[in-house]
């Protein structure tokens, strides 16, 4: 019997558009008699334009520590003001900001929406920078989609642009996610190469945190091609940096994926050490997003050991977490691995009901992976029910979904 769930995370060294908006003067020529009012109404632009920029950078804060419904909110302020004021650039990236807050949301296409319209804009004022960040998200979004080829796309365009306007560092980070695009394909040696490209910049660039979240994507690359102690190697060099630099989010990540490379390897109480310091660092710095990654790991291992109560439990508090920070995709997963714990404890029918409730969120948010792995689940069981016919038309929709996002 072989349940697919989904047991790992991957730390994306995303290219997001969380970029401070500097404050530039107004200058302008005017005649004598109306100077007092020009002056006013440039202080009261200036005001405004500095209320906008402190609500952006608010929700960059936010954003950093998985405030996604605040973060949206504040974004959703500043576009307001940006909007007033005409303020292009600060339009775009506000607009490029909610984006990232319905991606994490599982909004994806709400995301490429917002994503689309900051490109129009970074295009029509001519900023490159924004044109990159937008197409770079938006190679995200489609990669969350499961549309990898789409990603690709949009990640070679990204690429370019930094190439062009030399920026080494947002180049690094583009070829980490091309990694992943290439990994969620299955081509992990491809993803290497990637990765191998991006860690020789993000070092060159001296960005620490980027090197991290490089060796870190190697990492899980190797993990995918069975060769754990490579992976495990790498994870504990990115685990090194991320305590290095204090950087307590990349140092859970870390913790997490060496955990996934200990249940790889069948070692499920060293990766329950692993999961369970990932989870008090989540909680620490009160990151709910990994938070929930960490307890549904933990539920993960509980069910490896034939501990099918506790994998209930770890289960079902990643499920809360991921309803409460509008994690779509978590939330899905949850119920996925919820259906995999009852399909142990014989209860098929409690299988098949939260089976059904993750394929009808990974159809909803157009997570075609997840989608396959939801009709394997039920086709397996059904199969255990004897349920023959049903079992056989299952597998006829998932070969073709993973045929059509080429998954080997």
């Amino acid at each position: 019997m072989n349940l697919h769930s989904r047991k790992g995370f991957v730390k994306a060294s995303r290219f997001y558009a969380l970029m401070f908006v500097a404050l530039t003067g107004i200058l302008g020529m005017v005649s004598p008699p109306d100077l007092a009012l020009m002056t006013a109404q440039s202080q009261t632009t200036q005001d405004r334009k500095a209320q906008a920029d402190r609500l952006f950078n608010q929700g960059n804060q936010q954003y950093q520590i998985s405030q996604f419904e605040v973060a949206l909110q504040s974004w959703q302020q500043a576009l307001t003001i940006y909007q007033e004021i005409k303020d292009r650039f600060g339009e775009g990236n506000a607009i490029g900001n909610l984006g990232l807050a319905y991606y994490s949301f599982g909004k994806y296409d709400k995301a490429i929406e917002f994503h689309l319209q900051h490109l129009a804009i970074a295009r029509e004022i001519k900023d490159r920078g924004g044109e990159g960040n937008a197409l770079g998200n938006l190679g995200i979004a489609y990669d969350a989609l499961s549309k990898y080829d789409k990603a690709i796309e949009f990640h070679l365009q990204a690429l370019a642009i930094l190439r062009e306007t030399k920026n080494r560092s947002g180049e690094g980070s583009v070829l980490g996610n091309l990694g992943i695009a290439y990994h969620s394909l299955g081509k992990y040696d491809k993803a290497i190469e990637f990765h191998l490209q991006a860690l020789a910049i993000l070092r060159e660039t001296k960005n620490r945190s980027g090197e991290g979240n490089a060796l870190g994507n190697l990492g899980i690359a190797y993990d995918a091609l069975g060769k754990y102690d490579k992976a495990i190697k790498f994870q504990l060099q990115s685990l090194a940096i991320a305590r290095e630099i204090k950087d307590r989010l990349g140092e859970g990540v870390s913790l997490g994926n060496l955990g996934i490379a200990h249940y790889s390897l069948g070692k499920y109480d060293k990766a329950i050490e692993f999961y369970l310091q990932s989870l008090m660092i989540a909680r620490e710095i009160k990151d709910r997003g990994d938070e929930g990654t960490a307890l549904g790991n933990l539920g993960n291992a509980y069910q490896a050991l034939g501990k099918y109560d506790k994998a209930i439990e770890f289960q079902i508090q990643r499920l809360a977490i991921a309803r409460e920070i509008k994690d779509r995709l978590g939330e899905g997963q949850s119920l996925g691995n919820l259906g995999n714990a009852h399909y142990s404890l014989g209860k098929y029918d409690k299988a098949i009901e939260f089976f059904l409730q993750h394929l009808a969120i990974a159809r909803e948010i157009k997570d075609r992976l997840g989608e396959g792995i939801a009709i394997t689940n039920l086709a397996e069981v059904y199969e255990k029910l004897n349920r023959d016919q049903e079992a056989m038309i299952s597998y006829q929709q998932v070969l073709t979904i993973f045929r059509e996002i080429g998954d080997r």
